[in-house]
């Protein structure tokens, strides 16, 4: 299957491009603003499929917005016709379709081209109205405002906010290529579609969440970046990274017995660490009332001693790591761990909250 792609350098170009390929439809046709007519038109002649994505939206002069949108769509379908292929064809088109401007207008008469297209020639179409799409490898300073967030904060450069409780519309560019791929799985039927699911956020939401994910470095809380908008957006600041950006330091707290070191803290589920202990070290002896921790021994013997405050009930459990397994405090429980092999101990530590000095819900009493 021979799929043409117009705007194949653009942002949503690259994404989709890539997508395709790991899909299994290496044969694809890139058609960008370099290309000749020619190249073009023979394109269209062998493709089988055709995403067209490209389009104009910050011209030098407002007749570029007729010629970049209906008048370029109006020459492909025009040249499918001639092709008498039915070949179906994908029309990146704007929310603003419906606005009395340029920019609308053109996109709305390319829409008419394609829908037209389709009925005439039997052919399946399929009419997008995309809202702002972000994600990895869209330019700042064009047309997203979420990629030049990025890239400012990013570089430590001020970003400009006119109305942070201004609305936007967001979708996610993963989210675009997904639907885009459901098309050629024939999971989609002709007409005017749309990519699910939107975001609608204020701006100065995005701006905050932005500075929050660039903090979360010295702060080590990070927010909840596994799912939905949060997830989408985190990853997108990432990739603004420059790569000697990939890495940042922790703190990290050495005594005799060993090193502590936090790695994460999250909001609603705890936080991460370790700690190591020399050997014949013993950490701990201490009990918590609610707070729990679940340690894995990851390099060494350890012997985890725990006794009931009340009943004194006691009890011992040896662990290396030979044999991975967690091992859980208990509240009421006093426990420490002691290190009783030869070498250093190496623990990774998760407890259900983050430290707080103030309330650390950590009693010290020794076994």
């Amino acid at each position: 299957m021979k799929i043409l792609v117009t705007g194949a350098k653009g942002f949503i170009g690259k994404n989709l491009c890539i997508r395709l390929k790991e899909a299994g439809f290496s044969n694809l046709i890139k058609i960008d603003r370099h290309s000749s007519e020619q190249e073009l038109t023979s394109g269209l002649q062998e493709a089988d499929f055709v995403f067209h994505l490209a389009g104009i939206n910050r011209p030098e002069n407002i007749e570029e917005f007729s010629e970049g949108n209906a008048d370029l769509t109006q020459k492909i379908v025009k040249t499918l016709e001639l092709k008498n292929k039915r070949t179906p064809i994908m029309l990146s088109s704007s929310t603003q379709a419906t606005k009395e401007n340029a920019y609308g207008m053109s996109k709305a008469s390319a829409e008419k081209y394609v829908e037209n297209y389709g009925k005439q020639t039997g052919s399946d179409y399929f009419i997008y109205r995309f809202p702002n799409v972000f994600g990895k490898w869209c330019r700042p300073d064009y047309n997203s405002f979420v990629a030049t967030f990025c890239h400012n904060i990013a570089n430590g450069i001020d970003i400009n906010i006119n109305d942070p409780s201004a609305c936007v519309t967001l979708i996610y560019i993963d989210d675009l290529c997904n639907e885009m791929l459901a098309i050629l799985k024939a999971e989609r039927v002709s007409g005017y579609l749309q990519v699910l699911p939107e975001y609608s956020v204020t701006v100065g939401e995005v701006a905050n969440l932005l500075y929050t994910f660039r903090d979360s470095r010295t702060t080590l809380v990070t927010e909840e970046v596994g799912t939905g908008f949060t997830r989408a957006l985190y990853s997108t600041w990432l990739s603004y990274l420059k790569p000697e950006q990939f890495s940042y330091t922790v703190p990290s707290y050495a005594d005799a017995r060993g090193v502590f070191c936090e790695m994460l803290k999250t909001k609603s589920a705890g936080q991460f660490s370790f700690f190591t202990a020399y050997p014949g070290i013993t950490r701990g002896g201490h009990y918590h009332h609610t707070k729990n921790e679940k340690f894995l021994v990851i390099k060494g013997h350890a012997i985890f001693k725990f006794e009931h405050i009340v009943t004194h009930e006691k009890y011992e459990l040896t662990v290396s790591s030979d044999s991975y397994q967690i091992v859980e405090t208990v509240p009421g429980w006093t426990h420490d761990v002691t290190n009783i092999g030869d070498d250093e101990l190496i623990v990774m530590l998760w407890a259900n909250e983050i430290f707080d000095r103030d309330a650390p819900d950590t009693v010290s009493r020794p076994l």
